[in-house]
């Protein structure tokens, strides 16, 4: 056999060295300068907050982690490479000539420390990096709380499988990746240096090389039997019915014992192995091997499979009876669907009522909503806007308020800062930075109430636009009575201004007397020093942080300012509701968010993708989308707020018998502030969009008790689709958004604030239930079912909105829906329980097509066993459905007008007396009585086109009054339009 020398690889020279180091060090600061300048942005921000403790302990952990996996990995990797390498044949037989592995050997040789060294530190890096990020599981093991419950199959604590178990198949994972990798070095070192010879007569391993990769194999069976061992309590998650989550009848009498058997096979190969290391020949490791998998294939898969085919599908309601029924009780416990949270009511249906039973219908009618939260976000921005770069969320919130002593719930939100309305100048650094920095007001509307179209009578309220109150720097400045006062309106913290913003450098623009404003708030962090001014500059990569002479010793750089995500940063344990919505809680705008625990794995609870749970048609305009995670465990164990002025992050504990949430507590100790929450606070507190949209989900399975009813799925429920979007008949449309109403459902005492949702039987439109949840005190959290006939059943929010759109009524009205230069808007279709049957309600919007327009009600649409309303107010259409004088309902018993307006005077549609007005003023004096006199016509004769052009040009024209005015230095509005209504 011939031999060579080995041939060495090229040498670098000197300089190819130096630049090769250089270039090292410049990726590695890049890598390693990025990593650190972020870390420390966020080591500041968190002490903005007052959650340093947070980061430091998720630093340290994830430090930690990336060491400790690290050596696992990089360890084992080094040991198996210098046992390979020490223990390589003496002599290193070539194939030929042209050994291609004679040069690798040369190579490894001559850099030996190289390889032996900087291959582990490499792959135990990148072990590292990718294993930190797993400091949940881990903090979770070492913090776990008992949860009081056992498993019905192993009797073991619920927290065993929330907490213990989660690590455990972390850390087998991890066992699996180290022994895998070292058995890779091992096979391949030894191949390189000849260990291992393929295709060569007699034995193929040399003795060292077969004694190494026996063990090494040894250890990974070992490992598998561990797992195996483990596997047994994952069965209490299996997805294997399609029908339910949990251990099922052929897992538990087939894949159960077979885990257990593979265990012992495992064992038994396991010794195999390690006696085959000092066994010459490896026929007892290649019977290990063949025992293992066919006893993997016939124990694991064959068995199962043919006991499910064979017994199982044959007999399932009665093989699956057992699972099905510890399915039903996880699931319910789980998702907090229990018997003493859900109430379930038979309910009539009623498809005829008298005008009297609505008349004394004292708690729903008075209150029916009639403005639409996701279609009034322009409206309140053309009318309460203010200047042009003033903004409100694309979707807008709706709370209660008590004002005058009476509880009122109104369409909300807080006037932001928008930064895409900037125009010109405003785009500039400095403007944008420096300048606008905060936003001024909360705007609320009664949510029944709004001012009738010009030239009517407005007493009752309703028609047109929505009546605002306004809490701003405005009302402050001029002393006004606020029906909601504030003290301090300025935003800076809010859903549209999310970019930083540098306070305290030069004026920024405030709507108070000088317009000129210095922040003094708590927010922000320093940067008037030049350290922090040069860690920003690279951080954003702006050199105006860095040069620019307005930001001095007092300045301060606002950050991470979108409510959400300071929340999700403060607390990353929590998930976040996708709608964080202002309120007025002593006299400051604070954003409510509500925080969920969750957990993946709950025995027997069925898994459910939250993703798809939570979205609905209006998801990702104006409600975040959550991540399609699955989850089997959730609890609105927590309220955060974030003050709108300060950034102040405040997490309330609400929950405080959640074990996921005392857990978590262990983990971040002082983070979660307990005791009584200020009733001020409380009073504001909605019962979570997206824990509602999870649980009627499970809820139209999960309303029946048993297990032949569940496996029937003959009284399952539907969630409906959006009736109001296109294709509302479609499988796949968007689901019906669930919506907070002030109503009295049967069996209440008074109306409550409460988010509802109609169900409908499954894969059909025909209502089967309606749900709802109090937001109030009292009874925070209490579901209130009632469960419609099945005999008749009453129609489905698609199936009205049909009706709605094929009446004869409507139809006629053409010209409102064929109008090129109009759209039409159909709202929120309302499901109310009313005289012992189900009131419809959806109000109709028309919008110009013209980007100043904004929508404006024009109809209301009510639909009643069978009879529709469809008239211009809401007590007009009750009228056309149940009778003359059955919308005297909607005037509240104890006010004609809207609790917090005043009855604007009648209007008129002859112009203003001329008093000294400038001609500007008179031309928009006369465009006023025009429109006025267009708008009386159209309305007389049902043209909601005209109309809608009518009121579009009116609204002009009164903006061209009040600006001519302004400069006149007179009175901002005409005297023939009704105050606050701006000529609407």
């Amino acid at each position: 056999m011939a031999t060579r020398p080995p041939i060495g690889m090229p040498k670098l020279s000197r300089r190819a060295k130096i630049l090769l180091s250089i270039a090292a060090g410049v990726i590695l600061l890049l890598l390693v300068g990025a990593r650190l300048l972020d870390t420390y942005v966020d080591w500041l921000w968190f002490g903005e907050v007052g959650f340093r403790s947070v980061f430091s302990t998720v630093l340290l952990t994830r430090i930690v982690l990336f060491f400790a996996i690290g050596l696992l990995v990089g360890g084992l990797l080094a040991v198996s490479l210098t046992i390979a390498y020490r223990s390589r044949p003496v002599f290193v037989p070539v194939s030929g000539a042209d050994d291609p592995l004679a040069r690798y050997r040369s190579t490894i040789v001559q850099r030996v420390r190289l390889f032996g060294i900087g291959i582990p530190v490499v792959v135990g890096l990148i072990a590292g990096a990718t294993g930190q990020g797993d400091w949940q599981p881990v903090q979770l093991m070492l913090n776990g709380t008992p949860f009081g419950q056992v498993d019905p199959e192993f009797g073991k604590d619920i927290g065993f499988y929330a907490f213990t178990l989660p690590f455990v198949t972390w850390l087998i994972t991890w066992l699996y990746v180290a022994v895998i990798i070292s058995l890779l070095g091992a096979i391949v070192t030894h191949y390189i240096f000849g260990g291992i010879r393929l295709g060569t007569k007699g034995d193929n391993f040399s003795v060292p090389a077969r004694v190494q990769l026996s063990v090494t194999a040894g250890v990974f069976v070992v490992v598998l039997a561990v797992d195996y061992f483990f596997d047994r309590y994952e069965l209490l998650f299996s997805t294997r019915n399609d029908l339910f989550a949990g251990a099922t009848y052929t897992d538990l009498n087939a894949v159960l014992p077979a885990k257990l058997i593979l265990m012992f096979i495992a064992g038994f190969c396991a010794v195999a192995f390690f006696v085959g290391a000092f066994v010459r020949n490896l026929q007892l490791p290649a019977i290990a091997i063949v025992l293992l998998i066919l006893s993997s294939i016939l124990v694991g898969w064959a068995w199962p499979a043919v006991l499910e085919q064979f017994s199982v599908k044959p007999n399932a309601a009665e093989k699956e009876a057992e699972s099905i029924e510890r399915n039903l009780k996880a699931t319910k416990t789980a998702f907090g669907l229990t018997d003493d949270k859900v109430e379930y009511t038979d309910y009539a249906g009623k498809t005829s009522a008298e005008p009297a039973d609505i008349r004394n219908d004292k708690g729903t009618i008075p209150n029916i909503r009639l403005l639409d939260p996701s279609i009034l976000s322009r409206t309140f921005t053309q009318r309460e806007g203010n200047e042009n770069f003033y903004g409100f969320p694309e979707k807008l919130d709706v709370d209660r308020y008590e004002v005058n002593g009476k509880v009122q719930d109104y369409v909300v939100a807080a006037r932001e800062l928008d930064p895409n309305r900037l125009i010109n100048n405003q785009t500039s650094w400095i403007n944008k930075h420096l300048v606008y920095t905060h936003g001024n007001g909360f705007v609320a509307a009664p949510a029944n109430k709004i001012n009738r179209a010009l030239g009517e009578d407005e007493s009752s309220g309703e028609g047109g636009y929505p009546i605002f109150t306004v809490s701003d720097l405005d009302a402050i400045n001029a002393d006004r009575n606020m029906d909601i006062p504030v003290e301090e309106p300025r935003i800076y913290y809010g859903e549209l201004a999310t970019d930083y913003a540098i306070t305290n450098a030069r004026g920024e623009f405030d709507t108070s007397a000088d317009q000129n404003y210095s922040y003094d708030g708590e927010g922000g962090v320093p940067v008037g020093g030049w350290f922090n001014r040069f860690v920003f500059f690279a951080h954003y990569g702006e050199r105006n942080i860095l040069f620019n002479g307005d930001i001095n010793e007092n300045s301060k750089i606002m950050y991470n300012r979108d409510p959400r995500e300071r929340v999700r940063k403060a607390a990353p344990w929590l998930t976040v509701d996708g709608d964080p919505y202002p309120a007025v809680v002593d006299g400051r705008i604070v954003w409510i968010l509500d925080g969920y625990t969750t957990l993946e794995n709950y025995p027997y609870a069925q898994r459910t993708p939250l993703g798809e749970a939570t979205q609905d048609a209006l998801t990702g305009a104006g409600v975040a989308r959550q991540d399609n995670r699955t989850i089997s465990y959730i609890r609105n164990s927590v309220k955060a707020t974030v003050d709108a002025f300060d950034g102040t992050v405040t997490l309330h504990a609400i929950d405080e018998k959640d074990p996921v949430l005392k857990a978590w507590e262990q983990v971040f100790p002082g983070t979660v502030k307990h005791g009584e929450v200020a009733d001020s606070l409380r009073e504001h507190f909605r019962y979570p969009e997206d824990l509602f949209k999870v649980q009627r989900e499970l809820l139209a399975q999960y309303h029946v008790d048993e297990a032949g009813q569940f496996y029937s799925t003959q009284t399952f429920w539907d969630t409906p689709p959006d009736p109001t979007g296109e294709g509302a008949a479609n499988a796949n449309s968007p689901k019906q958004p669930p919506y907070y109403v002030l109503a009295q459902a049967p069996g209440q005492d008074k109306p409550t604030f409460q988010i509802t949702s109609a169900m409908t039987l499954l894969n059909r439109q025909f209502l089967a239930a309606w749900v709802s949840v109090s937001s109030d005190p009292e009874d925070y959290g209490q579901f209130k079912v009632l469960r419609l006939p099945t005999e008749e059943q009453p129609q489905g929010p698609v199936q009205v909105q049909n009706a709605f759109r094929t009446t004869d009524e409507v139809t006629e009205n053409r010209t409102l829906f064929q109008n090129p230069s109009v759209t039409v808007r159909y709202g929120n279709l309302l499901t109310l329980p009313v005289a012992d049957g189900l009131l419809y309600v959806e109000p109709i919007y028309i919008e110009q097509k013209d980007e100043n327009a904004f929508p404006q009600l024009a109809r209301v649409l009510v639909y009643f066993g069978g009879d529709v309303g469809f008239a211009p107010t809401l007590d007009e259409a009750l009228d056309d459905v149940f009778g003359e004088g059955s919308g005297d309902a909607t005037t509240p018993p104890d006010s004609e007008t809207p609790p917090g307006t005043e009855t604007p005077p009648p209007t008129t549609t002859e112009p203003p007396a001329d008093g000294g007005q400038s001609p500007e003023m008179s031309a928009a004096v006369a465009k006023i009585a025009d429109a006025l006199g267009r708008l009386k016509d159209a309305k007389a004769s049902n043209d909601f086109a005209a109309e809608g052009q009518a009121l579009a040009d009116l609204d002009a024209a009164v903006r061209a009054y009040e600006a001519a005015s302004a400069e006149a230095g007179g009175a901002s509005t005409p005297p023939s339009t009704p105050p606050g209504n701006g000529g609407g």
